[in-house]
C-alpha cells in the first residue's frame, strides 16, 4: 500500500489526502520519486550488496488529519520509548524530534541481512489550522506517538458550512 501524504499547497497549508488512481497517474510517480529522495539508497538494491549509507536519517511516517474539533499527528516509531521522543508545538506547525539508540554493538560475519537503522531524527509540519498550544495531549502507545491539539476559537469560526441555493 502506498505511504498515504498530505502536500503542501501552493498557499503553505496542507492538501488533503487524495488517494492516487487512475485520473491521476502523476501523482503515484510523484510519491515515489519523493519516497526515493527521503531515503536515498538505504536499501540494497540486489541482495548481498552492501548499504551505501550506514548512518542514514530515520523519518518516521506521519499521519495528520482533523477529528472533531481537534487536529490529530499520528507517527510511528517502533522501538523507542518516551523518554526518546520531543514534541514542539506553536500555533501552526508540529515538530516531532528523537533518537533511537543502537541496542548493541553487532559483528558483522554472521549477518546475512542488516536493516534495522538508529540515529535521530526531526520533522516539522505545518498544521491546517490554528491551535491551542497549552491545551494539547500526546500519548505513546505500542511504538505509536499521538498528539490531540485542539483548534483555537477563531480557527472554528472560519469553518461554517455553506447552504446551497
Amino acid at each position: 500500500m502506498a505511504a498515504e501524504k498530505a502536500k503542501k499547497s501552493k498557499k503553505g497549508g496542507l492538501e488533503p489526502y487524495r488517494p492516487a488512481g487512475w485520473l491521476s497517474p502523476f501523482d503515484r510517480m510523484e510519491e515515489m520519486f519523493e519516497d526515493f529522495i527521503r531515503r536515498p539508497l538505504s536499501r540494497p538494491f540486489w541482495p548481498g550488496m552492501p548499504r551505501m549509507f550506514e548512518e542514514i536519517e530515520p523519518a518516521p511516517s506521519v499521519d495528520i488529519f482533523e477529528e472533531g474539533d481537534n487536529i490529530v499527528v499520528k507517527s510511528d516509531l517502533p522501538g523507542m520509548s518516551k523518554e526518546d521522543i520531543e514534541v514542539d508545538l506553536t500555533e501552526d506547525t508540529i515538530t516531532i524530534s528523537g533518537e533511537k539508540k543502537k541496542e548493541e554493538k553487532v559483528e558483522r560475519k554472521n549477518y546475512y541481512r542488516l536493516e534495522r537503522s538508529c540515529g535521530s531524527f526531526k520533522r516539522s509540519f505545518a498544521l491546517p489550522a490554528e491551535v491551542e498550544t497549552g491545551k494539547a495531549k500526546a500519548s505513546f502507545k505500542n511504538g505509536v506517538l499521538e498528539v490531540k491539539i485542539p483548534k483555537t476559537a477563531a480557527a472554528k469560526k472560519k469553518e461554517q458550512k455553506i447552504k446551497i441555493e
